[in-house]
């Protein structure tokens, strides 16, 4: 077994600037909103800085706890993340809001299934992974039973409704699949037989396609679907090279949608303008960076495809809501990791972001 290291530094070092980047920034874009709505104009950012103290704790508590550990707890976890993913389809145990079921409340708090369901799918597939080997290419005994698992998670969550990490579920093990070893002519064959029921999902819900003809031309309709990506244009515009400092947004005065959740990206751009906003991606880049060498370095399978899907997992996520909020993408609810306001998601990717810290412990020098 290789001596045990020091937690990756660079890995460590990131994750704290952008949790506090992203606490700083909730309460910036959130403070007027939280201001009307609560008459309390720190609302949002008490409950921020309650998850990121407790994400800070499960994230110390993973890089404690040997990474080895989760391989006997796959069966476990993915009872429990598809227990929860069916509750919160059920009332009283789902909250309903706006005509999504996805937050099971507990006490004073929410927490979104979805969040722990991403996480023990990328358990299970590291566990998979590293078990089958080179069988992996073959279809029945390597593609189908992982492929069973992630459809059924992808299939609850798109019940609440939620095609974002409906989609971010299949992505992630078409993904990990691949690097694991699957032949790319059966994953392909796969993703085409996927496309049509993909498109009668998006046919049947009126709103997805409006977020669709808003993607391809949003000034066809500049008040309605084509809003929200318009006013983040106007931000990122009305930041310039160096922003207008931090809380001097006038986006965020009730002007963008989502302003400190899906879309605060967008106001960090008109507050710290193109060099802040290029600084944060840069932070992520390292971020992906340092998983992938853990990934590729760790002692053994599980911890290398554990790894790995940990990094895609932040990695797609960081992507896709970095292309809604510019427009290169249709609009998808997905928080950006470590900035968005979030309870469940930001716990989820700090206890994540603690396991890659655990093997970066172990991984081969």
């Amino acid at each position: 077994m290789p001596r045990k290291l020091a937690p990756d530094f660079w890995l460590f070092g990131v994750a704290v600037v952008l949790l506090s980047a992203g606490v700083v920034m909730v309460y910036s874009a959130s403070a007027i909103v939280a201001a009307d709505r609560f008459h309390d104009p720190y609302f949002f950012l008490r409950k921020q800085i309650f998850w990121a103290v407790l994400g800070a704790a499960c994230m110390w508590m993973a890089i404690r706890l040997d990474y080895r550990r989760l391989e006997g707890l796959v069966v476990p976890l993915l009872i429990f993340a598809g227990v929860l993913l069916v509750l919160v389809l059920v009332s009283p145990f789902g909250q309903a809001i706006n005509g999504t079921r996805r937050w099971i409340r507990l006490g004073p708090v929410s927490f979104q299934p979805a969040e722990l369901a991403k996480l023990a799918l990328v358990v299970y597939l590291a566990a998979f992974l590293a078990k089958k080997g080179e069988a992996i290419s073959d279809f029945r005994r390597g593609l189908v039973p992982p492929l069973a698992v992630a459809g059924l998670l992808a299939l609850l969550v798109l019940a609440q409704p939620d095609l974002g990490n409906c989609l971010t579920l299949i992505t992630l093990t078409f993904t990990l699949l691949f690097l694991g070893g699957g032949h790319a002519r059966h994953l392909g064959f796969i993703m085409l037989a996927a496309l049509p029921p993909l498109a009668v999902a998006i046919w049947m819900a009126p709103y997805r396609l409006r977020r669709i003809f808003a993607f391809v031309d949003p000034w066809s309709d500049p008040r309605g679907s084509g809003f929200q990506i318009i006013q983040s244009w106007l931000a990122f515009g009305n930041g310039g090279i160096f922003g207008q400092g931090i809380g001097a947004s006038r986006q965020k005065l009730f002007y963008l949608p989502e302003s400190h959740t899906d879309f605060i990206f967008a106001i960090l751009g008109e507050e710290l303008g193109f060099v802040g906003a290029l600084a944060i991606v840069a932070l992520f880049v390292v971020l992906i960076w340092r998983g992938l060498r853990i990934g590729l370095r760790a002692p053994d399978p599980f911890g290398g495809y554990l790894a790995l899907g940990i990094t895609v997992l932040i990695a797609t996520q960081t992507l896709v809501n970095l292309g809604v909020v510019t427009g290169l993408l249709p609009t998808k609810g997905l928080p950006l990791p470590f900035i968005s306001f979030g309870g469940s998601a930001l716990l989820v990717t700090m206890l994540s972001t603690g396991v890659l810290l655990n093997i970066s412990q172990q991984a081969h020098v």
